[in-house]
């Protein structure tokens, strides 16, 4: 992301409001306009920067990269969150590493019969951010379900019991910084082998037409580990480098099609963009990434 500057050529001198995250590798940027910058901290890991917009609420920043805005945000947490869980059979033990703004978390306690999550980011400052400026993604930090650390989510996993959770969703930034070994081979071995039979992990992957790549890279070490079924559920996030985005469920001898269909058509509780049709279609990749899939 570049700041508006009167140098910059994609802003004119008059007009200062405008922040944009540029793609150089792809000639491409996506630009909102903002009213204030609210917030900005330095944590030991990363700049944190929370602007008010004039159409899509608060957006945070992290350096310099788009993570979330008031007005879209609802669509990622709930696809990294609701299809593993409607898939799985009975999952009661979550684990969320990463996630610091808590809205995978607030959507993974919406199921009832979930008993116990663990969320694992190692930026304190992000859920404190979340807390002031998104504190509607943190209605459930309170509920007794919930466990939040603030550690590294390698070291945590790679220290993790044998098959002790359920689903592991990997609610990460780009691969790059602090987030760069969560795409790594040895840390989807560690969630393989953390994982009960039967488990799930997700992990955000990245857009398949501006990083596919890191979605084949993804795939391989997922495919190395041992999972025997694998979807890249393509989904749009409009903030986000080419409109779009993907997670990919990885399950542990558990087919990935059988979702409880019925149990998501009665779910007790609102979504806004997950439903069993969006899940459904989404384990059918366009066929560009079935191709570059198929090609690992």
């Amino acid at each position: 992301m570049t700041p508006s500057t009167d140098e910059s050529p994609l802003f004119e001198p008059h007009n200062r409001t405008w922040i944009s995250e540029t793609i150089p590798h792809m000639g491409a940027a996506f630009s909102l306009k903002t009213t204030q910058k609210l917030d900005e901290i330095q944590s030991p890991f990363q700049k944190i920067a929370v602007y008010a917009t004039e159409h899509w609420g608060n957006l945070m920043v992290i350096d310099d990269a788009f993570m979330l805005t008031s007005l879209e945000n609802f669509v990622y947490h709930e696809m990294v969150s609701h299809p593993a869980l409607f898939t799985h059979p009975n999952p009661k033990n979550v684990v969320i590493i990463g996630g610091g703004d808590c809205g995978t978390l607030r959507e993974v306690l919406k199921h009832p019969g979930v008993e116990k999550v663990t969320q694992i980011d190692i930026d304190e400052q992000v859920t404190r951010m979340a807390e002031k400026w998104f504190p509607e993604l943190c209605d459930s930090n309170t509920d007794p379900r919930a466990n939040l650390r603030f550690d590294d989510g390698i070291k945590f996993m790679r220290e993790a019991a044998d098959a002790s959770a359920d689903i592991i969703i990997v609610d990460s930034t780009d691969p790059v910084g602090p987030a760069e070994g969560l795409f790594g081979p040895a840390f989807i071995a560690d969630c393989y082998r953390v994982l009960r039979e039967g488990g799930i992990m997700v992990s955000q992957s990245e857009s398949p037409f501006y990083h596919m790549d890191v979605l084949q890279n993804v795939h391989r070490a997922m495919l190395r580990a041992g999972f025997s079924d694998r979807r890249a559920l393509l989904f749009p996030q409009p903030v986000y480098p080419g409109g779009s985005i993907t997670c990919t469920l990885a399950s542990k001898r558990l087919p990935l099609d059988s979702f409880r269909k019925t149990s998501a058509a009665a779910k007790t509780f609102p979504t806004r963009y997950y439903n069993v049709g969006i899940h459904q279609g989404a384990l059918t990749p366009p066929e560009f990434v079935r191709v570059a899939l198929e090609a690992i």
